[in-house]
């Protein structure tokens, strides 16, 4: 995305349903830089989604980042990995609300297993970060992720969905499928393909 030739490399592609910028691994300030600012505007051209996918810290940054482009979709991976192993829910709660403020960003729930302990996590661990991601977002714009095969550092496909199906049994069953299948589909808009 931070190619000055994102326009052609992007044509090359034209059956993507979205891209994803592993921004984790990027130094502070990558979001905002004006390369990439240029990558996001090609995508917001041609109609594709954005995965953020980022560090809890990259928050704060995340916020200013989707507010310059507000008519760009966005989806957050794995609720910005918020520290699950230790029970840490702040400042992590916080930032995740101001983010769920901007109605043009959705929620993945993904890769909670991999920031839990790998070796003994339960469901019940990772209920308050779920709890809060549904009160911010709620279930019009969660989907589920299963981030496999990175998941079998701490739990098989099967338990991650177990999990997932689960924890949303509570929900309707409208709400349900919205979580489990339909969101995903309209975001990335895969009925067109």
């Amino acid at each position: 995305l931070c190619s000055a030739e994102v326009n052609d490399e992007l044509d090359r592609f034209p059956a993507l349903s979205g891209v994803r910028h592993i921004v984790q691994a990027e130094p502070e300030g990558f979001l905002l830089r004006e390369d990439f600012a240029r990558g996001i505007r090609a995508l917001t051209a041609r109609d594709l989604p954005y995965d953020i996918l980022i560090y809890r810290g990259q928050l704060p940054e995340a916020v200013s980042f989707v507010d310059r482009h507000p008519t760009q979709r966005f989806v957050l991976d794995h609720l910005a990995k918020p520290a699950i192993a230790s029970g840490e829910i702040e400042p992590w709660a916080k930032e995740l609300r101001r983010l769920a403020e901007r109605a043009n960003v959705w929620l993945k729930v993904s890769g909670l297993v991999s920031e839990a302990r790998w070796d003994g996590w339960q469901p019940r661990d990772l209920e308050p970060y779920l709890d809060l991601a549904f009160e911010a977002f709620g279930a019009e714009r969660i989907l589920f992720g299963s981030d496999h095969p990175v998941c079998r550092v701490a739990a098989s496909y099967e338990r991650v969905l177990r999990v997932a199906t689960d924890f949303v049994a509570t929900l309707s069953e409208h709400e349900q499928s919205l979580v489990l299948a339909d969101n995903a589909i309209s975001f990335y808009e895969l009925a067109s393909l």
